[in-house]
């Protein structure tokens, strides 16, 4: 590599341009999917839709969603064989370990895993979405020694997740809570499971493995599970009247918050104010609004003192403990949501591949002489 290149060597690729992409952008501060202001799709649409949009480049006509919607819900049921391997697996299995080896699984009760044509391809993408929501449900109730439930046609899948989980038709704004989560979890540019799924893709891997290898990528508690560990915090201060001193000693001993700044918004999270107001109207539904109250004296403390913003993480937590979903959940729901994100950019990646390899700048040792052995 000549000295210019390394001198523009950049740590972990950060603002570094890897690739052309039409699905998702980030600028200034406002997040778009396919031109599209995430404020106004969550708002205004359905998850099923985004993810039309995202695949099909274009939102969809009344039909087109509807097809959609039940293609999804049809292809959501798990195969005997791959749901006796969940149950197979040893009691100690985190359900990222689940859904990462589900994932791989479901290929080999594919009968199209092989198949890269682009009618194959688009078949797989539904298949994959629909069985990534059943897989996490299912398992959260194999491990509770509970029967997995069959997802309804007549659902959409945040309402079947929900339903799977539970076994009980959700509330409406349960559903359009998870619904509009999964909406602004659909996708994020390149950030690091988007980029691996790339990486696969890259060297015509099958869509499968490419999805498993982001899987991986977002197992890692530097991308997913900041969630998890906010609500940990919470759970750990308890009640309103310990979230002052709580953050106190945190500030006092440097310790990070989870759950505020972002790599790459400055001013904020666009999607973080939009969960803020599901957590305040899941709280009123609920009855126990000191979960919201407890967040926003939380953000108010972290904005004054470090003039940092919660990101999408931060109150996504206390939505889905409305919802009753286990806080070792919300990174695989965060898997689901981002699947189809993760669907669309292999996609694009398939139809104008060129292999992702880039170079390393060497920092090591030079001009090294091999010994002998009795010289060592």
């Amino acid at each position: 590599m000549n000295q210019t290149a390394a001198n523009q060597a950049t740590d972990g690729l950060r603002d570094v341009v890897a690739l052309n992409s039409d699905i998702c952008s980030i600028e200034n501060g406002v997040l778009c999917y396919r031109g599209y202001n995430i404020d106004d799709l969550a708002e205004n649409s359905s998850f099923e839709e985004v993810v039309y949009l995202l695949w099909n480049s274009r939102l969809p006509k009344r039909d087109e969603l509807e097809a959609l919607r039940l293609s999804i819900a049809e292809q959501a049921q798990l195969p005997e064989g791959l749901l006796a391997m969940m149950k197979a697996f040893p009691r100690r299995t985190t359900p990222m370990e689940a859904v990462r080896t589900a994932a791989s699984a479901m290929a080999m009760f594919d009968a199209e895993s092989e198949d890269m044509s682009p009618a194959a391809n688009g078949r797989k993408a539904i298949r994959i979405l629909g069985q990534m929501a059943s897989v996490v449900a299912a398992y959260d109730r194999i491990r509770n020694d509970r029967a997995p439930v069959a997802p309804r046609r007549d659902l959409t899948l945040a309402g079947n997740f929900l339903y799977m989980l539970t076994g009980l038709q959700p509330e409406p704004l349960a559903a359009r809570a998870l619904d509009k989560a999964y909406i602004l979890h659909a996708d994020h540019e390149l950030n690091a499971s988007t980029f691996a799924a790339r990486v696969a893709a890259g060297t015509l891997t099958d869509m499968h493995s490419a999805i498993t290898a982001a899987i991986c990528a977002l197992k890692g508690p530097l991308h997913g599970g900041a969630n998890e560990q906010v609500m940990r915090m919470l759970n750990e201060i308890g009640t309103e009247k310990q979230v002052e001193p709580y953050i106190r000693r945190k500030f006092e001993n440097h310790e990070k918050i989870m759950g505020f700044g972002h790599a790459v918004y400055k001013n904020g999270d666009p999607r973080a104010r939009h969960l803020k107001e599901m957590s305040r109207q899941l709280g009123k539904l609920t009855g126990q609004e000191q979960w919201y109250r407890m967040s926003t004296d939380i953000e108010d403390m972290v904005v004054k003192a470090k003039n940092l913003k919660p990101n999408v993480d931060f109150y996504s937590a206390s939505v889905y403990h409305y919802l009753h979903i286990p806080s070792d959940l919300f990174t695989p729901i965060f898997a689901i949501s981002r699947s189809s994100g993760w669907i669309a950019h292999i996609l694009e990646q398939y139809n104008r591949n060129k292999l992702i390899r880039p170079r390393a700048n060497y920092i090591g040792e030079r001009n090294q002489k091999w010994v002998s052995m009795d010289r060592r």
